[in-house]
């Protein structure tokens, strides 16, 4: 009985001590929440770390711009590398490293305190530490956003690309005339126009003014370039550039071709489709160009006498371009088939085909 009454006493003391230690568990389970890093208000590696950048420059939170400028140059004027002096009243016990990393430290609360934006995102951390994640993306996203302002990227780009474009189209437009200048049905009208308005006539010259063959062959030849420059109108990828068509020029003009294209659309639907007016050449070679889906400068290349049988079979009709279609088609094929090299090639694929090559031993 005794035993028993022990043992019964010893399991209510057990059960006395329970509610004990279940207070120190909780007691543990609050001190690891409260150790836990999304509790802190000050994060390592963000901002001034540990430290309080308001307290790092002796400022407080209502501080305007001018007092925290003004608490800067106070405090780099002091632990600056370049003017730090250990002994100085006041930097007593201070070594160079101390007062290097203390710059730091200056330099990085300036740097978060002067701007309005960092600022804000840093007072937010303050007031806010449970947002542990927020506080690391706000910050890094603004440190990896590019400081330059993206419409200065924009604009430079378009600059750049404008001046390729200009320097690109000039370059082909001077092997278009140098081809022109080659070709002797242009270069003989070009010689001709020179000598009727005495471009070429060759003076005697004597003295020290007289020029050699080979200047005379050099001035007639920049006469004959002149005159082929001036008087062939080269269409299509090899004209001459027009400052006009660059990207620069074709942005700032978009809302003056936009207002041209709906007024030329408005006027479009109200004479040909409302009022049933009779198209125009100019509309006539409009559509012909819509169904053969060509740009304008493409079109503007081909021959006038080609244009004009275009007129004549009357191909702003669909049902006449659409025969027109068939037939060129029909005329590719017949050429195909005409052609040596097209020939010979159904004879090989007749004869050996793709799969059954023969090697010839050496």
């Amino acid at each position: 009985m005794e035993l028993a009454a022990a043992a019964n006493g010893g399991g209510g003391g057990s059960r006395r001590g329970a509610p004990g230690a279940s207070r120190w568990r909780l007691a543990v389970l609050l001190l690891a929440a409260a150790s836990l890093p999304g509790a802190a208000a000050l994060l390592e590696g963000l901002y001034c770390g540990t430290d309080v950048c308001y307290d790092v420059l002796g400022v407080t939170r209502e501080a305007s711009k001018a007092e925290i400028a003004r608490a800067y140059r106070q405090l780099a004027r002091r632990y600056h590398p370049d003017r730090f002096r250990p002994g100085e009243p006041g930097s007593e016990g201070d070594s160079q490293e101390f007062a290097h990393q203390k710059f730091l430290l200056i330099a990085t609360a300036y740097e978060t305190l002067k701007d309005e934006d960092t600022r804000r995102d840093y007072d937010y951390m303050l007031d806010h530490p449970e947002e542990y994640y927020q506080h690391y993306y706000a910050y890094y996203r603004r440190q990896l956003t590019p400081k330059v302002d993206v419409r200065v990227v924009i604009l430079v780009t378009i600059c750049a690309v404008s001046i390729f474009q200009y320097y690109s189209w000039h370059s082909s437009y001077n092997e278009a005339i140098n081809y022109l200048v080659t070709v002797p049905k242009y270069r003989i009208q070009a010689t001709h126009i020179a000598k009727e308005q005495g471009l070429l006539n060759r003076t005697k010259e004597k003295g020290k003014n007289r020029r050699s063959k080979e200047e005379i062959r050099e001035q007639e030849e920049e006469v004959i370039r002149d005159i082929i420059k001036n008087k062939i109108d080269i269409k299509g990828g090899y004209q001459k550039p027009n400052l006009s068509d660059i990207l620069v020029c074709q942005i700032l003009l978009f809302p003056y071709y936009l207002t041209n294209y709906v007024a030329w659309y408005v006027s479009w639907l109200y004479r040909f489709t409302l009022c049933r007016e009779e198209y125009g050449e100019e509309e006539k070679l409009y559509i012909i160009r819509r169904n053969m889906k060509m740009s304008q400068s493409q079109f503007d290349s081909l021959e006038d006498n080609l244009r004009q049988s275009f007129l004549e079979k009357q191909l702003w009709k669909r049902e006449n371009y659409e025969v027109y279609r068939r037939e060129q088609e029909e005329e590719m094929k017949v050429k195909m088939a005409m052609d040596p090299r097209m020939k010979r090639y159904r004879r090989w694929m007749k004869n050996e085909g793709p799969g059954r090559l023969t090697f010839i031993d050496e």
